[in-house]
């Protein structure tokens, strides 16, 4: 994280040095990040604002506002709709109150991989759900990576979906999860997560799931020593603009602001990557033993009811789920 931190504070320095030298006639955006200030996605977003400054001479610039000072999520989206708040990244898992396509991606193996994910939401699947945000009054400029979930465990190693019958796994509070485990068979625990790792410890759950950063600094791998990595969940984060601050600009200045958004995504997806193998490098080395699932047909046939209900209660979604389930 030492590599993080000091890319974070050379770009904010730019930042910084940028602003004395345009002076006050610049339009001050006010950016939104729930994260700390050494994070990957916080590294990003000080990248895009210092891009935007330098590429609009001094025009444009603003403050990135680290570690959730800005309010939690919902009112943040609430705020970047009205245009009180310019920009922010935001999960889109809880965006599906606020704007319905984004609830696509919270559907479980809806995702191939990872780098299926990038090519989709970089392409027509993320051109649908900017339509659905701009609706909303929220412009995406780039989709940032949050990493891929997979089942952790004290029992077994997990390869199929029969793997998982029986076991008491810890989900997040959402139909959609609970739907996943208990559609395999298993036995779906909602719970808080700073409960986790005793529930673990004293067996009131089997297994939880998360992404690897999650798992290891959370030290749930001391409690569950099988990681299988079945990346079931894959749900980006959105570089997010207010609507009312991209019309706002020129032709010009929303060619550079979206050519920043997209660079930052970039990058932000990188120092990902590097973060996820810092993580998995700990946990092999503490005797954690990984598997990879090879087969993810057979996760995905069993949630079949799973999108059934989902589709019922969407029916408007039907071809942008199909989109993605389609692609290869």
């Amino acid at each position: 994280m030492t590599h993080f931190r000091n890319l974070k504070l050379a770009g904010a320095t730019a930042l910084a040095a940028m602003s004395m030298v345009f002076g006050a006639g610049a339009a001050e955006w006010r950016g939104r990040n729930i994260h700390v200030e050494d994070y990957p996605v916080s590294i990003a977003m000080e990248s895009f604002m210092a891009e935007v400054t330098e590429k609009t001479n001094g025009e444009l610039a603003g403050t990135v506002f680290h570690a959730g000072v800005l309010g939690d999520q919902p009112d943040a989206i609430e705020q970047t709709r009205l245009g009180i708040m310019d920009f922010g990244v935001f999960s889109l898992g809880p965006m599906g109150q606020a704007v319905p396509e984004t609830n696509v991606v919270s559907l479980p193996f809806i995702f191939k991989s990872i780098d299926q994910m990038h090519r989709l939401m970089d392409g027509e699947v993320g051109a649908e759900i900017d339509k659905g945000l701009q609706a909303k009054g929220i412009v995406a400029l780039g989709w940032y990576d949050a990493g891929a979930r997979s089942f952790y465990n004290s029992q077994k190693p997990i390869n199929t979906p029969e793997d998982v019958a029986g076991m008491k796994i810890r989900v997040m509070s959402n139909d959609l999860f609970v739907g996943m485990v208990e559609a395999m068979g298993g036995n779906a625990t909602p719970m808080a997560f700073g409960e986790v790792y005793q529930s673990l410890q004293t067996g009131v759950v089997d297994g939880a799931e998360n992404n690897p950063p999650s798992y290891e600094s959370t030290n749930h791998y001391e409690v569950a020593q099988y990681y299988s990595l079945s990346e079931h969940l894959i749900i980006p984060e959105c570089l997010c603009m207010s609507k009312k601050t991209w019309d706002s600009l020129t032709a010009e200045q929303q060619e550079i602001v979206l050519a920043a958004g997209r660079a930052s995504a970039d990058y932000q997806r990188e120092l990902w990557a590097e973060r996820e193998q810092a993580s998995m490098d700990v946990i092999k080395a503490a005797g954690t033993e990984v598997n990879t699932v090879a087969d993810k047909a057979p996760f995905q046939a069993a949630m079949t009811e799973v999108y059934n209900k989902f589709l019922a209660d969407n029916p408007e979604l039907t071809d942008l789920v199909n989109m993605i389930r389609n692609a290869e």
